[in-house]
């Protein structure tokens, strides 16, 4: 995944969608969920980040799998109109689990990779149990002629536990990236906004090998130095946002000063 990027330790900010249509806190426009979501990608490029990962964060409660249409040709519009503004590479996540809906959008709108939640074994999330989708995804990813969009597969990941008995994180990173077929593997604390253990980061680094290792969370302005000597890149959402609240707009000067701490 990394050759996408033009740093060696890419910074990836977050544009968390406001409710698309169809989810219960639709606000009743699409319009202003478009322009909240192009003023976020426009202050998280000129802070500095290296990439841009548009999530649809405000339909919660999410499905468990597959999202409806609604959902995905709104996505597909707002990550497009991100796409054609700002020349970075472009994620997609599509929540909770539905990587063959991004796989698609991402197609669509020329986004380079997505994020997948649960790609291998099965999790106990908030929306139930979700099992993994590798098997489905990397053929459809090949039948559709997208091996050039690049899997970046979540492992022990945020708001979710085991099913059944804890493996070894190496086992599971080596099902991941081998069984899997995942590009990239992200690491996160225990929800969204909450901080990713170090060393938790160098050990799924050790046993990634050459399969870079993403922290996916908690990351900011004071920790970023550290997560970057630890992993090989991050996805920064909430530390930048207003008063650092996942739902509020991006801040320009949280994006400026985190990329200069990045650095430091």
């Amino acid at each position: 995944m990394l050759d996408l990027f033009s740093t060696p330790k890419p910074i990836i900010g977050m544009v968390h969608l406001l409710p698309l249509p169809g989810s219960p806190r639709y606000g009743g426009s699409l319009a202003d969920v478009l322009h909240r979501a192009l003023s976020d990608a426009d202050a998280l490029a000129a802070g500095g980040v290296h990439g841009l990962m548009v999530e649809n964060f405000g339909d919660s409660p999410f499905f468990p799998d597959r999202v409806p249409a609604h959902v995905i040709s709104s996505l597909t519009m707002i990550a497009a109109e991100i796409k054609r503004r700002i020349n970075l590479p472009l994620g997609i996540n599509v929540l909770r689990n539905d990587g063959r809906s991004a796989l698609a959008i991402a197609l669509a709108a020329e986004a380079q990779f997505i994020r997948v939640n649960i790609l291998c074994g099965a999790r106990v999330t908030d929306q139930g149990i979700i099992q993994g989708i590798a098997h489905d995804l990397q053929r459809e990813r090949t039948s559709l002629g997208a091996t050039h969009i690049r899997v970046l597969a979540d492992v022990d990941v945020k708001h979710s536990s085991p099913l059944g008995e804890r493996r070894s994180l190496k086992d599971e990173i080596d099902d991941t990236i081998h069984r899997g077929l995942a590009d990239g593997i992200a690491i996160s604390g225990a929800g969204t906004g909450k901080p990713t253990d170090p060393a938790r980061a160098r050990e799924a680094k050790l046993a990634a090998g050459a399969t870079p290792v993403f922290i996916g969370s908690g990351v900011n302005e004071k920790t970023i130095a550290e997560a970057l000597r630890a992993a090989d890149g991050v996805i920064v959402g909430t530390a930048l946002k207003v008063d650092g609240i996942a739902t509020n707009p991006v801040d320009p000067v949280r994006v400026r000063t985190l990329v200069v701490a990045s650095s430091i």
